[in-house]
């Protein structure tokens, strides 16, 4: 069992020599007759609300808000001087984090002679509601008004003067982690499984808590030195697993409430241990990351690796958001065509498409061929703002739905730059950056015809988080990438019976644009391509009509995307399917 510190409430205020100012009123009468009634059936009096009742429903609606600047405004001249707002405000929020406060409702505010009585209801996270009252007196100020006359115990409700509020805490055993079908992923003290090595790939590990959840840990009343969830399943579901706190809050030695620890109930996520195995398979140690999920409802089947834990330049995989913003704001149109060529120059400077071959021809024939030459400065003639507003469609630039997941970013389209940095941007090189389970989302977004599904880890808590296209630009992007597996850079991921969808990315690290002062020699032997300047990047869904899976490879220094990746991804969409 932990201790938790007393709140450091501030102290009684010395006392002071009775003045005009500090000496406590006597409330007048609620009601006053204004005078003899004036008519049959008029109004015979008048009501009168004392400023004093005023001022102290103005102190308690404050609390109710939280707004503890405005409540020490409320207060008399005398515990101003005594009292910074900022030890005043200390001294509530601190009781609020050692009660676990999460409301406050005060009720109707009376009077009792010369005190006035505020009914309080405090909701607290581990120890239920508790009502009590909190009793002010009021002090005329120099300018003739009404204040606060305020204690330190004015802080909880059921506080003594001279006391302090205190709780002692313990945790109920952590919850199972289950996959789909409901095997153990983690259970227990030691967090055991019966997938064996599959499941350190997933479930994360638990641990002492990093300094940066120290203050949420407190709010929710977990004892420190508790461990909890620091990556994987263990993170995104912390909470449901730890379970409820129980304990004892104290008024000085008095108890104040009582509650036993609740153990949570077991988590069943969406892992599905056949695809989450043929993740950890096609990922075969290499650095890099595999995410699936289902199009239909965000649900993810597996991820391996660093699957939305470190974003990179995501390469030609982004040009299917280029695309996407281009065809729905009509500055290409689908039957385009395009010269074949093996370079575009932006700003007076060449991008190459990939080892310097020469594509073009129609608009699916180059998004298949992923043509730098043509998607480069259809990207510029987009436009940052542009390109910026349909990545965010998608969901770049927003807290991701997985707790603990990585977000995938794009620059503000005013830092972008030039048209080469906006046609680099558009290419997926510039300063983007994103996660195998972002690119996932955005080829299932296509297989659900425009429409993007949020991911999620629990099992039937799928949603749709908002269209990021046109059905009728969802439905030429899944032909153009049904192109790309079978006449285009993703042959590899051809899977024998099913139609799959993908798209091919190769991301430079570094670079490789040919130095424009180095002399092409042709009978030169041919450089041996570094390939460990390149993330290799595949995203796919299948089958084409009504997709069951969508997934997505990063393999980090691994070459091109259709020699490595692609290959990567048949196997997981085999498994799946």
């Amino acid at each position: 069992m932990a201790s938790h510190p007393p709140s450091p409430l501030v102290g009684p205020p010395p006392r002071r020599p009775a003045t005009r100012s500090n000496r406590v009123r006597h409330l007048a009468p609620l009601l006053a007759f204004a005078g003899a009634a004036f008519a049959f059936g008029l109004v015979t009096g008048a009501r009168h609300e004392p400023s004093e009742r005023r001022l102290a429903t103005k102190f308690a609606n404050a609390w109710e808000k939280g707004d503890y600047a405005a409540m020490y405004t409320m207060l008399s001249d005398a515990d101003r001087e005594d009292v910074t707002v900022r030890r005043f405000t200390r001294a509530y929020r601190q009781a609020a984090d050692v009660s676990t406060l999460s409301k406050v409702r005060a009720a109707r505010v009376r009077t009792e002679g010369d005190e006035i009585t505020i009914p309080v209801a405090a909701d607290t996270r581990i120890f239920g509601t508790i009502d009590g009252h909190v009793v002010l007196g009021v002090a005329e100020r120099a300018d003739g008004t009404p204040g606060i006359a305020w204690k330190p115990e004015k802080v909880f409700p059921g506080l003594r003067a001279g006391e302090k509020l205190t709780r002692e805490t313990r945790m109920p055993p952590r919850a199972s982690i289950q996959t789909r079908d409901g095997g153990v992923i983690a259970h227990g003290e030691a967090r055991v499984s019966e997938l064996g090595p599959l499941a350190s790939e997933i479930a994360g590990q638990v641990g002492p808590a990093p300094p940066e959840r120290e203050a949420e840990l407190e709010r929710r009343g977990v004892p420190e030195g508790t461990p909890v969830g620091l990556n994987g399943l263990e993170r995104a579901f912390d909470e449901r697993l730890a379970g409820t706190p129980g304990g004892t809050l104290k008024a000085g030695a008095r108890v104040l409430a009582r509650t036993q620890p609740e153990q949570g109930a077991p988590v069943r996520t969406t892992i599905d241990p056949k695809v989450q195995e043929a993740a950890v398979t096609a990922l075969a140690g290499r650095f890099g990351g595999i995410a699936v999920m289902r199009p239909s409802d965000g649900e993810v089947l597996g991820l391996a690796g660093v699957a939305y834990s470190a974003p990179q330049p995501p390469g030609s995989t982004f040009k299917i958001i280029t695309l996407a913003g281009l065809l729905d704001a009509g500055v290409v149109k689908r039957n385009a065509k395009f010269p074949v060529e093996t370079a575009a120059t932006l700003e007076g400077v060449e991008l190459e498409n990939a080892n310097g071959e020469a594509c073009g021809g129609s608009l699916r024939e180059s998004f298949a061929e992923s043509c730098n030459s043509v998607f480069a400065p259809l990207g510029a003639k987009l436009g940052a703002r542009r390109l910026v507003e349909t990545a965010e469609k998608f969901g770049f630039n927003e807290e991701p739905a997985v707790l603990g997941a990585a977000s995938s970013t794009i620059p503000p389209a005013d830092e972008i730059g030039d048209d080469l940095a906006v046609g680099s941007t558009a290419i997926g090189q510039g300063k983007v950056l994103t996660t195998p389970l972002q690119m996932a989302e955005v080829a299932a977004t296509v297989g659900r015809g425009g429409q993007r599904p949020r991911p999620t880890l629990l099992k039937g808590a799928g949603s749709v988080a908002g269209r990021a296209m046109s059905p009728e630009t969802a439905r030429f992007i899944a032909r153009s990438m049904r192109s790309v597996v079978t006449d285009g850079t993703g042959e590899g991921a051809s899977v024998p019976g099913v139609r799959v969808a993908g798209k091919t990315g190769t991301a430079e690290l570094r670079t490789t644009v040919r130095d424009p002062d180095q002399v092409f020699d042709p009978s030169a032997p041919p450089v041996e391509e570094d390939t460990t300047d390149t993330d290799a990047w595949f995203t796919a869904f299948a089958p084409l009509h009504n997709p069951k899976v969508a997934v997505c490879v990063l393999l980090v220094g691994q070459g091109a995307g259709g020699a490595t990746a692609a290959p990567a991804a048949k196997t997981v969409i085999e498994a799946a399917l």
